[in-house]
């Protein structure tokens, strides 16, 4: 497994694959890796001849109230963690090298970026957008891999690469779970024993709405309000029932839905959600 810190680096050994017919696929991460990610890589290295993971913790999707001082770095547990997954290269960018101190060049993904995540962190998206439309440059992947868990983020992801015509397909795996429940995340590391045990109550009302959707409940006001109130126990940043693809809410489950919830556990936020489509039935949760 090499390190690459250059985006010249980085493109030129992708060249040199591509030039040998070799597909790329790509993870892109923050670092202080976990199941979730590790997941991921193995199905980049699974589907495509060399996998490519990034590790950058992207100060342009953090608010100056975030937690961007705080996140973990943890790079010699992230490479063996990449090494174990089969990952071939780490692309390991600088910030300055990212955003040079002359910097000016944003990318803002509409529609799909607004709402959820993007109207308690209006700055998110556009951070998100911008290093993801970078990395890409500098990886030139085949396919890039992102979990469930940052639902939204895929949307946005994919209604960039549509609207600007980048040549990657984009791939969206399951959310990872521990033993519990509690959908894995980096910041889960920041909750103490008390806090994760409350925590719990967001995957528990998520996986109760999805048992009374597969019952046949329809209605979004109910469902949301059944979710808020079983997650009483945090500060509740939104419950919402919202279209799949676009992100858009529905008053009424009609096709593919997005139940998303957002919430804070102590000082710790965090996100979890379920998909719903009533035309393709599935096993539910237990």
């Amino acid at each position: 497994m090499i390190v690459l810190e250059t985006a010249k680096e980085m493109r030129a050994w992708s060249r040199g694959r591509r030039l040998q017919g070799r597909s790329i696929g790509f993870v892109p991460t923050m670092g202080a890796l976990h199941e979730g990610h590790a997941s991921l890589m193995r199905a980049a290295a699974r589907e495509n001849d060399t996998a490519v993971a990034s590790i950058f913790v992207n100060p342009a999707q953090f608010a100056p109230t975030e937690d961007f001082d705080r996140y973990p770095r943890t790079f010699d547990a992230d490479r063996a963690i990449c090494a174990a997954a089969g990952v071939g290269v780490i692309y390991l960018p600088s910030a300055r090298g990212m955003y040079p101190s002359d910097y000016s060049t944003h990318v803002l993904v509409g529609g799909v970026s607004e709402g959820l995540c993007g109207g308690s962190r209006p700055h998110f998206f556009r951070g998100v957008a911008t290093v993801v439309t970078k990395l890409f440059n500098a990886v030139e992947p085949d396919r890039a891999y992102f979990g469930q868990k940052d639902a939204q983020q895929c949307a946005v992801i994919r209604r960039m690469v549509r609207d600007l015509d980048m040549a990657v397909e984009i791939v969206e795996m399951p959310i990872v779970r521990e033993a519990d429940g509690l959908a894995m995340s980096t910041r889960n590391r920041y909750l103490s024993p008390e806090e994760w045990a409350r925590a719990l109550c967001l995957s528990r009302s998520l996986f109760a709405a999805e048992h009374r959707l597969r019952d046949g409940v329809r209605d979004a006001a109910d469902i949301t309000g059944a979710v808020r109130a079983g997650m009483a126990e945090t500060k509740v940043d939104y419950v919402s029932l919202v279209d799949a693809a676009t992100m858009a809410p529905v008053a009424r489950v009609e096709g593919p839905v997005l139940l998303a919830v957002a919430a804070w556990v102590g000082e710790t936020r965090l996100i979890d959600n379920i998909k719903f489509d009533p035309s393709q039935p599935e096993e539910i949760r237990p």
